[in-house]
């Protein structure tokens, strides 16, 4: 299913249902007295089912649920595509990570969403949080997953998507602050005061954002860098390994830095005869990469699109690896799970919001006017057909700044 029908379908098919559950819930809480006493929990359920990249930034906000209520059993749902950074954070059992095929059709979309929604009525779930800002699709699911406890972000009185009025702890988005404080404030939402509003009034920075990193065996070192040496014998220890990531996931394509600025910036980085180019990326991307390796040359360049078996084998890469030079997406996020140097391009998105979490990254931003133009509140779908605030980051800059980080 593509990612425009999908749209459609959440707008079409997810604004009448939005309208009805909450007419239900406005009904029910006219007959339900108000509970006094507090909140007991045993069951938690996340859902995210969209991008891949802010699973990174979920961890200190189910870290702080499992410090919060000892011995809680957590569940996930989350597209299929996407498990494989759930899994990364290594606190949520695999068995409980419940998974939707959302990019297959819409028949085995349907079908794995009333498998999903069986299984969480069977567990009981007491508390559902909806890490989504503007999938009504995951609202859905919050409600029917049959938790009495449901939190999620809310518009109050601001403009943006609809998304229905049945959370039982409704939290105002910020879209000044990092989508890891976002989080934070939905589990922080679960002790307000009843009655407060809106939710939630805390102050808390990134200091409470606790940074995790994922090491790599020196095994698991070694078969990565094999894999280098089977695909270019000439790559040796002495090299200095600088991964290219000239991809955005289809979700926002926008966010492609200039592939010619890659070629370029390519062009720079070999022309120091200690650099290595690996360009990553799935399969379907790699006709990118062999647009770089043509044009400046395969002796020291690795195109390694399709070549990872899944993101635990990336991270492995980015720890043999010196920096990463990266579109704004997932690769971004991983990286910072890691000690690896990150140059990420940011224009569509504000890096206020989705920066990584890493002490070892470098931004670039050209500060447009028009920037950010993806947002929650039109669907993270821009007008916008010419980045000119991508391509205003000239390679010139982009290999300034490369120096500079790797001195």
């Amino acid at each position: 299913m593509k990612v425009k029908l999908m749209r459609k379908i959440d707008y079409y098919v997810g604004t009448p249902i939005c309208i009805f559950f909450s007419g239900i819930h406005s009904v029910a809480k006219i007959f339900r007295k108000p509970s006094k006493e507090p909140i007991k929990i045993k069951k938690v359920l996340f859902i995210q089912i969209s991008e891949m990249g802010s699973a990174i930034m979920t961890h200190a906000s189910i870290t702080h649920i499992k410090e919060r209520y000892p011995g809680v059993q957590l569940y996930y749902v989350v597209f299929d595509e996407m498990k494989e950074g759930i899994k990364l954070l290594k606190i949520i059992p695999e068995e409980n990570i419940i998974t939707i095929r959302g990019f297959k059709s819409t028949p085995v979309f349907v079908k794995d969403v009333f498998k999903a929604l069986h299984r969480l009525r069977k567990e009981k779930i007491d508390v559902a949080f909806d890490l989504e800002l503007f999938s009504r699709a995951s609202n859905i699911l919050s409600y029917l997953s049959g938790a009495k406890n449901r939190v999620g972000f809310d518009r109050y009185t601001m403009e943006g998507l609809y998304r229905g009025n049945f959370h039982t702890h409704k939290v105002q988005y910020n879209q000044n602050r990092h989508m890891s404080l976002n989080f934070l404030s939905l589990v922080n939402a679960l002790d307000s005061p009843e009655g407060e509003c809106p939710l939630v009034k805390k102050e808390f920075g990134m200091t409470k954002v606790k940074p995790f990193k994922i090491k790599s065996t020196q095994e698991e070192k070694n078969n990565m860098f094999t894999k280098l040496k089977q695909l270019n014998n000439k790559i040796s220890k002495k090299h200095k390994i600088i991964l290219f990531n000239p991809n955005a996931s289809q979700l926002i394509p926008i966010r492609k830095w200039p592939l010619e600025n890659y070629i370029e910036l390519a062009k720079k980085v070999l022309s120091d005869k200690k650099n290595f180019i690996v360009i990553t990326g799935v399969a379907s991307e790699k006709p990118d990469a062999e647009a770089i390796c043509s044009t400046v040359g395969y002796e020291r360049c690795i195109d390694l699109t399709g070549q990872t078996k899944n993101i635990r084998e990336l991270i492995d890469l980015y720890n043999i690896s010196d920096i990463i030079i990266t579109n704004d997406s997932g690769p971004a996020h991983f990286a910072s799970t890691t000690d690896i140097k990150i140059i990420a391009f940011y224009g569509p998105e504000t890096p206020e919001v989705y920066g990584p979490l890493s002490n070892n990254c470098a931004v670039m931003y050209s500060n447009f006017m028009c920037s950010p133009c993806v947002s929650a509140y039109n669907h993270r779908k821009t007008p916008c057909k010419d980045n000119k605030c991508l391509q205003a980051i000239t390679p010139d800059q982009a290999y300034s700044v490369f120096k500079k980080m790797m001195k």
